[in-house]
């Protein structure tokens, strides 16, 4: 905004305060000169007065101002910024741990049943066809790079990783919609009149994979299946075959602060090049992020945090083929009983936060195959190190229950509701600038329900519904507590 000046008297006048006061008191004492200071002026202390009444008219002139739509537009998400961090800078997210109430030996011996329905987290429920076709032998290539891709980007959104990635797994197949197309589904945000399309969805941090995946179920004529348990040589075959998949994994970034900080992401895998080492992504993050050369171990190491998801989406007619590629994985037990093994291997192998993901993954598998007790020691061990985790260069993943919901079924399921709620509030409250994470507020609601605090489990779910308007777990909930949204 320019710099403006008001004029009295032909001249500049530093003050507009000043002379708008003078004007008045020579108006009102028209004729009546008696009333008039000598010489006309506005003594000292009066001139005083004048200046600290001024702050307040100026103050809510500001506020007038910023809250003009177009000026909104263009300066809320700059203050929200600022609000942020400021807050993070008197509060560091990732100086907040969340410490489990030790458990008892009844834990192991938890028998709660599941919940068949709904699903409120990224975990897949095991589902699907369990037996086993052999996959082909036929040796692969030493490079692909599949044809027709188009690539789609996150930016002039927020938090459009999860739209973008799947708007260009559909794409590839001919699909015409958009990022936004999906996005009015899975992530619809605060249905607030005075907030456009993009500014409605900004406090959803985070699209899951089953949200995805449903997506593609209820909107497309398409397939999808999603599998944890994944490794480099099943994505190359799928690649290979003229399949593109879909990882979810963990990168680092610099923040404002100087230090690495861990972030979830998807990747749109596209190809692969054995002599350089690398896959070749569509990373719709970067600038540019088209056809990026991803090498093979950073890959598989920020693939290791999200316990190695990934999803393809495929033509209904070229299902058995998808179902022949994938061979074991086609089976969700095996895959579920693979990525369990994959991550006990990890954790003899590795340590520090290598191996807080490694005994979180073996928690999110325990939970797929409904182990919930089991699970829950799991998790136990991982924030354990979480909480050792040094001041060093990295920061501690705080932003890991933004994308992964695992603990909460297994603490919900073994009884342990105190441990959600501490868990959900630590997330809620210490690790994210607004409380906007609707699945940590469903799972707190259950567990305030549970211990017999309904009055905040209603304000959670409706709060989670608020946020989403599509998150179904939130509705079918409250339509099992009979109350509205």
């Amino acid at each position: 905004m320019s710099e403006t000046r008001d004029s009295v008297a032909g001249g500049p006048n530093p003050n507009p305060v000043y002379a708008m006061t003078l004007a008045a008191n020579c108006a009102s004492c028209f004729g009546k000169r008696r009333n008039l200071w000598p010489w006309g002026i506005i003594p000292p202390m009066k001139r005083k007065f004048n200046r600290l009444w001024s702050i307040p008219l100026l103050l809510v002139l500001a506020v007038g101002i910023y809250y003009i739509p177009p000026v909104h537009d263009r300066l809320a998400w700059r203050v929200e910024d600022l609000q942020t961090r400021i807050k993070y800078a008197l509060n560091p997210p990732d100086e907040a741990v969340f410490v489990p109430v030790v458990p008892t030996a009844a834990t192991l011996a938890a028998t709660l049943p599941p919940t068949p329905t709904p699903v409120p987290t990224g975990t897949p429920v095991p589902a699907g066809p369990t037996y086993t076709p052999t996959p082909t032998s036929t040796p692969l290539p030493e490079q692909v790079k599949l044809d027709g891709v188009v690539y789609v980007d996150q930016h002039e959104r927020w938090n459009y990783c999860g739209p973008a990635n799947l708007s260009m797994a559909l794409n590839f197949w001919g699909w015409p919609g958009n990022r936004d197309d999906i996005a009015k589904v899975v992530k619809p945000g605060v249905q607030d009149p005075k907030l456009d399309f993009i500014q409605q969805g900004k406090y959803d941090k985070n699209v899951m994979p089953y949200e995805l995946s449903g997506f593609v179920q209820d909107h497309t004529e398409f397939n999808v299946i999603v599998r944890h348990g994944g490794d480099l040589d099943l994505v190359k075959r799928l690649v290979a075959a003229g399949f593109p998949v879909v990882v979810e994994k963990g990168y680092y970034e610099a923040d404002y602060t100087g230090k690495i900080a861990w972030l979830g992401h998807y990747l749109f895998t596209t190809g692969y090049d054995d002599a350089q080492g690398a896959f070749i992504v569509q990373d719709a993050w970067l600038k540019p992020g088209k056809d990026v050369l991803s090498p093979y171990e950073i890959y598989d190491e920020g693939w290791r945090s999200f316990n190695y998801l990934f999803m393809v989406v495929y033509p209904p007619e070229r299902e058995q083929e998808v179902f022949t590629l994938l061979g074991p994985w086609l089976d969700s037990q095996w895959a579920n009983e693979r990525a369990l093994e994959k991550s006990e291997q990890d954790i003899a192998a590795l340590n520090g936060i290598d191996q807080f993901f490694a005994f979180f993954n073996k928690g999110t598998s325990l939970v797929n195959l409904l182990r919930y007790g089991e699970a829950t020691l799991a998790y136990d061990q991982a924030f354990q190190i979480y909480a050792s985790l040094g001041q060093d260069d990295k920061q501690r993943p705080y932003r890991i229950m933004w994308y992964q919901t695992g603990p909460y079924w297994a603490y919900y399921y073994s009884g342990r509701y105190q441990d959600v709620i501490n868990l959900a509030n630590t997330t809620l409250n210490d690790t994210i600038s607004e409380p906007t994470l609707e699945e940590s507020l469903y799972w707190r609601g259950l567990a305030e329900f549970a211990l017999g605090d309904s009055v905040n489990a209603f304000a959670d779910v409706r709060e989670s519904v608020r946020l989403n308007p599509n998150f179904t777990a939130g509705i079918l909930k409250l339509q099992e507590w009979g109350i509205s949204p």
